[in-house]
């Protein structure tokens, strides 16, 4: 076995879902999903088929971000994982609607942070073990730190 670390491509004011599924359909019904909860989202989706021909299937509505998941799910290189590479909506919009679909089977990360994904490769191919997700933390939240982060998400329109 042989382990691997795949960073992920994405442009700063995007958000990346990473996540596992099982089944054909899951380009189009990831597609309905997405334009059904936050109509007005940029997206791109794609996922690696593990049987048949093994094809990278993709869908989205925006081509820069479309072949974004494209190269980030092949890099990955495990079958069943899907990326979603998502602009103008966060994930928060969006991530129960995802696991709420049939054949998602788990979601690894829903962030905005640099994401590396952690492979193992092994004769049978390729699997995902974890994401890191960001940084380290640095400290605990003093109480200013608490008002920023509650002015910030006011700010952004999640609290009154």
């Amino acid at each position: 076995m042989e382990l691997k670390i795949v960073r992920m491509e994405f442009p700063e004011d995007a958000n990346i879902i990473i996540g596992q599924t099982h089944f054909i359909k899951t380009a189009e019904d990831l597609y309905e999903v997405m334009v059904n909860a936050v109509p007005s989202a940029k997206f791109g989706l794609a996922f690696n088929e593990a049987s048949g021909p093994c094809l990278v299937r993709a869908e989205g509505n925006d081509s820069e971000l479309k072949a974004l998941a494209i190269k980030n799910v092949k890099n990955i290189g495990a079958g069943h994982v899907f990326v979603i590479v998502l602009k103008d909506a966060f994930p928060i919009n969006v991530l129960n609607a995802i696991k709420n679909c049939p054949e998602i089977c788990s979601i690894f990360c829903a962030t905005a942070n640099e994401v590396e994904v952690v492979i193992s490769q092994t004769d049978l191919g390729r699997g995902v073990l974890g994401v890191i997700d960001g940084n380290s933390p640095k400290g605990v939240e003093t109480d200013k730190d608490v008002r920023e982060r509650k002015e910030f998400l006011r700010m952004i329109g999640y609290k009154l």
